[in-house]
């Protein structure tokens, strides 16, 4: 694998600091089914998701349970909406609970991978990485009293743009959120071409790292347009980061599952239970409802049930949860992350000699 996607972020390097941190282990050599799941993964049970280690010297029980969201906003803005439920997360287990920011999707499966996460809400097409990669175990989604939350892929345009049609965007800058993501790009591709609109090929993609940022650029007029999930917009514009009535929707998919939340593998049965139990038992503060969509609690759900519709996207597009195309999406996460970092450097001030002096040498 590879370490430089990890130490490419500075929560990979706080994780590393923790104490009574360990890499996470490898199972037993041998290994009747696999599936889809990397190596040091088994699935003999055939749930789509990596077994428990049988070895109970490979089970971890950490004093302190490492939480993070996926980064689909803003990282910090997630830090302060959870702080309720670490609070509680870590009464619930007796253990301390602990909020890390993470930047990208692949810097999340990756600390996942390594143990330095023990549980995480991923979104949607991320957490096939992380379910393949990184041996997470899903067992939860956000929801309501009715049932658990599903969101649309919305493209989205500015309301005083002339595109009417997804056609009407040949030629133009459209702004996809990460390559991992499945409402921000993988579904996308998927439908997209039937449609009469293929990305690279009729319009240009460039990537903006977050819904967040495809919202923000659509509106400040950075982009033509931008395929992002339904329920990160419903929320800035609860928030009123934007207005409603400043954009229009060119079209919209059916209901996706929105992010899940998932436990690594490898921790102690019995713990793994308790984390399970005590998502499922709470329900959010007032604040945390409204700051989250409306939803005020965890539903149950399986990689095997819920995640289908995704899994029938990455087919569609021939984009497999594996360690290659994870790696190459990772390296797009970052050379996208780059750009955006480097044009919001200031540019370096020009130097004019004063009148008769001499030239500087060179």
């Amino acid at each position: 694998m590879k370490n430089t996607i990890l130490a490419s972020t500075a929560l990979a390097l706080t994780l590393w600091a923790l104490p009574g941190a360990a890499p996470a282990m490898a199972q037993d050599g041998a290994c009747a089914f696999r599936g889809s799941l990397d190596e040091g993964y088994c699935d003999t049970n055939r749930d789509m998701v990596a077994d428990t280690p049988a070895d109970a010297s490979k089970l971890r029980d950490p004093s302190t349970i490492v939480f993070t969201y996926t980064p689909v906003e803003d990282p910090a803005l997630y830090s302060s909406q959870f702080r309720p439920f670490l609070e509680y997360l870590g009464k619930c287990t007796g253990k301390r609970a602990v909020y890390f920011q993470v930047t990208s999707n692949a810097a999340q499966v990756e600390a996942m991978r390594s143990g330095r996460l023990h549980v995480a809400g991923f979104s949607t097409g991320p957490t096939a990485f992380a379910v393949n990669l990184a041996g997470a175990v899903p067992f939860a989604v956000k929801g309501n009293a009715d049932g658990f939350e599903s969101y649309k892929v919305v493209m989205l345009v500015k309301a005083d743009s002339p595109y009417k049609t997804l056609a009407d965007l040949k030629g133009k800058r459209v702004a996809h959120t990460s390559a991992t993501s499945n409402s921000g790009n993988l579904a996308p591709r998927a439908f997209f071409p039937g449609l009469g609109l293929t990305p690279e090929t009729d319009y240009q993609v460039v990537y903006s790292g977050g819904h967040d940022r495809s919202v923000m650029g659509v509106n400040a007029g950075d982009y033509d347009a931008a395929p992002v999930a339904s329920d990160v917009w419903t929320r800035m514009v609860a928030r009123g980061q934007v207005k409603r009535e400043n954009f229009r929707i060119l079209w919209e998919s059916q209901p996706f599952p929105t992010s899940g939340f998932a436990v690594a593998h490898d921790l102690k049965p019995e713990l793994s239970q308790k984390i399970r139990q005590c998502f499922l038992d709470y329900r959010f503060p007032e604040q945390m409802a409204k700051d989250l969509g409306g939803n005020d609690r965890f539903w149950p759900a399986t990689y095997a049930e819920q995640w289908a519709p995704v899994r029938a996207v990455a087919d569609a597009v021939n984009a497999p949860y594996n360690r290659a195309a994870f790696d190459a999406e990772a390296r797009k996460e970052l050379e996208a992350e780059a750009r955006k970092r480097a044009q919001q450097q200031p540019a370096a001030p020009t130097h004019v000699a004063p009148t008769g002096a001499a030239p500087a040498a060179r």
